[in-house]
């Protein structure tokens, strides 16, 4: 969607299949989500409910399932007790109070975090992923030694804050397919004329 319009996700599946995502290839993530909604509804109330062992099982082919289970119990039960079975209340608030008050939750780090934001509250932030970060350092989009949050502001200090959906899913897009971790593929890569790392990485 290059303009950055989109239909809004349900924040607390959103914070759930990013959770799940977190060291996990995109196909087992999504087959991870799939076991899970077939046992569970995904509300706060029935994961807070459910016993760690069935959502083990549930999570069994996406990486550290155990740790991602005791997680996603822990977040919802919290998000139940504290805010109601509702994670609108935090998206109602500024950017950074709600960014902070999401980071206070069990496994949300700020990708996590930033993710929630962006695609279910439309917030402005660029969430940096393995795909982002790698494709936007080769190209030199961000500083070649920055972490997280310098990638994240190099990057938002390029873009107009509604095309930051639009780079996100772009960047991820050009990762999969032609700048992937081992033997990108520059030949093929439209960009191929104009990455000043095309020396390095072939």
């Amino acid at each position: 969607m290059p303009n950055g319009t989109r239909s809004r996700k349900e924040p607390f599946t959103t914070l759930i299949v990013t959770i799940i995502s977190q060291n996990t290839a995109d196909r087992n993530t999504t087959k991870a989500f799939e076991n899970l909604s077939k046992h569970f509804e995904i509300t706060p109330k029935a994961l807070a409910n459910a016993e760690t062992s069935q959502i083990e099982r549930c999570l069994q082919v996406a990486g550290l399932y155990r740790n991602k289970a005791k997680t996603i119990r822990q977040v919802s039960t919290i998000i139940l007790e504290k805010f109601h079975g509702d994670l609108k209340t935090i998206l109602a608030l500024p950017f950074e109070e709600a960014r902070k008050t999401l980071m206070q939750l069990p496994g949300v780090g700020p990708k996590t975090a930033d993710v929630v934001l962006l695609f279910s509250a439309n917030q402005p932030t660029i969430p940096v992923d393995t795909h982002v970060y790698r494709v936007s350092k080769r190209l030199d989009l961000a500083p070649a030694n920055g972490d997280y949050e310098a990638i994240r502001k190099a990057l938002q200090s390029l873009y107009a804050p509604e095309d930051y959906f639009a780079v996100h899913i772009l960047l991820i897009m050009h990762g999969r397919r032609y700048c992937k971790a081992l033997k990108p593929l520059c030949v093929k890569c439209p960009l191929d004329n104009l990455c000043p790392s095309k020396a390095t990485v072939e």
